[in-house]
């Protein structure tokens, strides 16, 4: 009798059994032979399967109780589904073992490739894992190789040993900012002319860098951040400041967010005007409520805090065009970007109005159907933008005139 080799074992037919007597496994055996011999035909034939190695050995675990015998029979199979599913239900007709009445039932047909699909899953896991840990890819190579290079490139510099890139002598510009691990950030970008306060007042060395340099104060998107804005006001003469995104530190900041935000940068008096700093360096006593993070909050830099630094305009062209053109937006979501002749120089849409703007210059007016944010208020202030024209002006700019429609 052909044997069915256990690598070749695709499905396991798992089937319960109850007898209303007592039966050995030989009965079974027999049982399962004798009563499916010819009902299939001599192509499923158990015997001829089971000599050709495509029927496995059955097996049959039993236990005898009060007079009666119930148990499990396993029979394993290297057919195909619909053929094993055949066999599998053909046992189900067996109706007696011996003297004694049988039913049998069918519980599951058991794919063993699925069991072993699922082992070299969680197995390949595991192991990956461990490759992982013990061996980084190329990419985490490359990712520490280029750590450790920006690390050995921190210097210290002046009497205070700060933390610094090695441009900060040579720099006509640098960028001031918190700690240590803003600097490895930083230079792991290419940006080398960065030096660190190493701590929340300014040292001798920074003082002595604000007056020959041109500084710009790179901070955390936090309240300490605008802590050391105040700290550093009638201190130091900064000329810029720029601030993380909102709740994210310097040390964490991708490539593309710190060139964002150095771009947005604003004067340092604009700064200090921001955060209601009297010229002394103290907060004014006449906001009492204000939060810390003034300049960042929606309404930024109202226009008549300031009016001596605010823009002056020439007499104001004929804007009733822009009317008609804002019409015509509505419901698009879109913006036109026009020139100082009102010519439109192009159109995009108010989710790409922003990345546009930011690399465009000459720009003189905005028309779009959206909102004038926070973000879109600075960047037209910063690229010297006389109009943005919007359905709603959630912020004000300090330069710019921001207008609905309604008002032209």
């Amino acid at each position: 009798m052909g044997k069915i080799s256990p690598v070749s074992i695709k499905y396991i037919i798992h089937a319960n059994m109850d007898l209303t007597g007592v039966a050995e496994r030989p009965d079974i055996i027999g049982a399962i032979f004798g009563q499916t011999e010819g009902l299939l035909g001599n192509d499923l034939e158990l015997r001829e399967l089971q000599k050709s190695g495509r029927i496995g050995r059955i097996d049959v675990k039993l236990e005898s109780r009060g007079g009666k015998t119930t148990g499990e029979i396993l029979l394993p199979s290297s057919m195909g589904k619909t053929e094993t599913a055949i066999i599998a239900a053909s046992l189900e007709t067996i109706e007696r073992v011996g003297p004694c009445d049988a039913k049998i039932k069918i519980t599951k047909v058991e794919d063993v490739r699925v069991a072993k699909r699922n082992y070299v899953m969680e197995r390949a896991k595991q192991l990956l894992q461990q490759m992982i840990t013990e061996m980084p890819d190329s990419q985490a190579f490359t990712a520490l190789l280029t750590a450790g290079i920006r690390e050995a490139e921190i210097t210290e510099y002046g009497k205070d040993r700060l933390p610094a890139g090695p441009d900060i002598d040579e720099a006509d510009e640098i960028i001031i900012v918190e700690g240590r691990a803003d600097v490895v950030n930083m230079l792991r970008y290419g940006i080398r002319n960065v030096i660190s306060m190493k701590g929340a007042k300014p040292t001798d060395t920074i003082i002595d860098l604000t007056k020959k340099k041109i500084t710009t104060l790179f901070v955390d998107g936090d309240r300490g951040g605008d802590l050391i804005i105040k700290n550093l006001a009638g201190l130091t003469d900064l000329d810029f400041v720029s601030k993380a995104p909102d709740g994210k530190e310097v040390e964490e900041l991708q490539q593309k967010e710190i060139l964002k935000a150095l771009r947005l940068k604003i004067p340092w008096e604009q700064a200090k005007t921001d955060l209601k700093i009297t010229a002394n360096g103290n907060s004014s006593s006449a906001v009492q409520s204000a939060p810390v993070h003034e300049f960042e909050k929606e309404e930024y830099a109202p226009r008549e805090v300031a009016p001596a630094t605010a823009r002056t305009y020439d007499a104001p062209k004929n804007l009733k065009g822009l009317k008609t053109m804002s019409e015509e937006l509505l419901g698009t979501r879109g913006a036109f970007i026009l020139d100082d002749s009102l010519n439109i120089l192009g159109r995009v849409p108010v989710k790409e109005l922003e990345a546009t703007l930011a690399d465009l210059d000459g720009v003189y007016a905005v028309v779009m159907d959206g909102e004038v944010t926070q973000t879109l208020a600075k960047l037209a202030d910063s690229k010297g933008i006389h109009y943005l024209i919007a359905q709603t002006i959630a912020a004000k700019p300090f330069k710019a005139r921001a207008l609905t429609p309604d008002s032209l």
